[in-house]
């Protein structure tokens, strides 16, 4: 079992609009709906930030029954075709798409959600050490799993908790989806140490959602780089959340300028800013960069977590021992998962990582052996032979232009910009051109409605091809 929940029977657990839940509460729930259920089976949760969600992961990992967790507002056709590819015994899922399951058998409604026995004849058959899949970061209904094992959560579990200092009198909020490593993790750890976490699919833009952090004195708040660039916007400085001590930040890295910002207001307001790296590859965290360093290393990622240890290797694959040098961040520690599936069949397959991540980061390391990461392999283009990191390019634009949303990708030799302001189209190319030392004829400035994101905050870039001229 990943967590000892019966040592905090009596504690708060679970604090939602329905009412609350102690931990005995939690498990009593979690047994009724794993109870039907045999061992080393495949189930598919559709994940939302509600009570019944949270009872049937919990109930599912406790009993050796194998959760693939799922977006609840996945399209029909994406879900159907998961289906198909993986072949799940049951699915636990909100009530309201019981009808697109045809046929299968109820075997039992609690609160909202409904357990179906889809009666699958020739299910996969499951790795001993397989614990829980999950979706990669962005995927939307993609075939591609990362297979995490009991020993991956329980070390990243564990070490998280032992450097954000979670303790029983934590509590933490759901603003982050279940079905997303950074959200899973915050509930994971807080019911390893007995805390309680408000549950509520209310989102930062709701009042409500403030009223809540205020209401039920939550002590820590979690975002993603586009969590905190919305939180400017909200005049979150300005609130008044005399509880809330702990700020984390994963899924990406965050804007320098917005970093140092949180970095100093956490400061002058007596709480912790902590910035996190992780991927679902590695179950959640690889690296942090501590509070009490948050000022003084602006920008920076950290180091690795307790348990971990980061390398730098150059595209020879030979390992770099100077400082400030760029090479692709390879992290290794017991949490890095067992791998990918993507297709039904490699849901037998062991470890064949060996606790060894290569990230597909590139990072520098600093003489005090702090990490930066300075962009993805992947986020490159080569303007007329000038090698152009993207993310840099966006934090120019920010910096130049302002609050405004903005994404850049294409091809080499012609980057394209995409603003949703229409009045700044016209000075974009030019700023670039000038910046950049690069020709005008390399760039093309796009207005579009909206940047495309997934539920986690994170930008969709390949959802921009459509917009290329090529």
């Amino acid at each position: 079992m990943l967590w000892n929940l019966s040592a905090f029977e009596r504690r708060t657990a679970l604090i939602a609009a329905q009412g609350t839940m102690t931990y005995g509460d939690l498990c009593a729930a979690a047994e009724r709906i794993a109870a039907p259920l045999r061992e080393r089976t495949l189930v598919f949760l559709l994940a939302r930030n509600s009570p019944a969600a949270i009872a049937g992961y919990v109930g599912f990992l406790q009993h050796g029954i194998v959760p693939v967790m799922v977006d609840a507002a996945l399209d029909t056709e994406l879900l159907m075709a998961l289906r198909t590819a993986y072949r799940p015994s049951y699915v636990w899922i909100p009530a309201e798409r019981v009808a697109e399951f045809g046929a299968a058998r109820e075997v039992l409604h609690w609160e909202e959600y409904v357990l179906l026995d889809l009666a699958e004849k020739d299910p996969f058959p499951l790795h001993d050490d397989l614990a829980l899949l999950m979706t990669t970061s962005g995927s939307t209904g993609s075939p591609k799993l990362v297979r995490q094992s009991y020993e991956n959560l329980r070390a990243n579990t564990e070490s998280i908790v032992e450097y954000l200092h979670i303790d029983g009198a934590e509590r933490a909020v759901t603003n982050l989806p279940l079905h997303y490593v950074y959200g899973l993790s915050i509930l994971n750890t807080h019911l390893a140490v007995g805390a309680s976490i408000v549950v509520t699919e209310c989102t930062l833009f709701d009042r409500a959602f403030w009223t809540l952090m205020r209401k039920q004195n939550v002590t820590s708040f979690a975002g993603v780089p586009y969590t905190y660039e919305m939180l400017k916007r909200l005049r979150f400085f300005r609130m008044d959340l005399p509880a809330l001590h702990t700020l984390t930040q994963a899924g990406g890295k965050l804007d320098p300028e917005i970093h140092r910002e949180l970095a100093e207001y956490a400061a002058a307001q007596g709480k912790s800013f902590v910035v996190m790296y992780g991927a679902a590859e590695a179950t959640a965290r690889m690296g942090y960069l501590p509070a009490q360093d948050a000022v003084r290393k602006t920008g920076a990622m950290g180091f690795a977590i307790p348990g971990g240890r980061f390398e730098l290797c150059d595209d020879a694959g030979a390992v770099i021992t100077a400082e400030d040098r760029i090479g692709e961040l390879i992290y290794y520690g017991a949490n890095v998962t067992l791998g990918y599936a993507e297709c039904g069949a490699d849901l037998a397959l062991g470890d064949v990582r060996g606790g060894r991540y290569a990230t597909g980061d590139l990072a520098s390391r600093d003489a005090d052996g702090y990490y930066t990461i300075v962009g993805r392999k992947r986020r490159f283009l080569k303007l007329f032979g000038k090698r152009t990191n993207l993310q840099e390019t966006e934090h120019l634009l920010r910096r130049r232009f302002g609050d405004i949303e903005v994404a850049c990708a294409g091809v080499d030799d012609h980057l394209y910009v995409f603003v949703t302001q229409e009045e700044i189209v016209p000075e974009v190319v030019p700023f670039l051109s000038g910046k950049l030392g690069v020709h005008h004829s390399a760039f093309t400035a796009k207005c579009i409605d909206v940047i495309p994101k997934n539920p986690s905050g994170k930008t969709v870039y390949r959802a921009l091809e459509q917009y290329y001229d090529l």
